[in-house]
């Protein structure tokens, strides 16, 4: 089992910036990659940002790309997501989550074997 716990949400202005982080335990070693989803009410959960556990290569939904950027400190187990100048509809909840497996579906939710609960991030306009 892999345990993810996010923190860094929170109320921001529009043009404005957040850091999130997920921190992972238990058995990292059988995790490939670690994605950030985000989703807003009404919405599908959308993934925002991937990034390969060891490889560290990446990709981005078009919708961010050029303002956040994935990273991982692989010492501390943790991934992060740097958001800058947000827009109101980057509001959502957004969850990290856990990839055991290559494969060809890195973009869909139902590909993760393990999820965090969640942080909120609101932008306001």
């Amino acid at each position: 089992q892999v345990q993810l716990i996010e923190s860094g949400g929170g109320l921001v202005q529009a043009g404005g910036s957040l850091r999130l982080s997920c921190a992972a335990s238990g058995r990292t070693f059988s995790i490939y990659a670690m994605g950030w989803f985000r989703q807003a009410p009404g919405k599908e959960r959308e993934l925002v940002a991937r990034i390969a556990w060891s490889a560290g290569s990446t990709l981005y939904a078009d919708s961010v790309k050029g303002r956040f950027a994935i990273s991982i400190d692989r010492a501390k187990n943790t991934v992060y997501l740097q958001m800058n100048s947000l827009k109101p509809e980057d509001t959502a909840v957004y969850h990290c989550a856990a990839d055991r497996n290559l494969g060809p579906y890195a973009r869909m939710a139902g590909s993760y074997d393990y999820w965090g609960q969640g942080t909120q991030v609101t932008v306001s306009s």
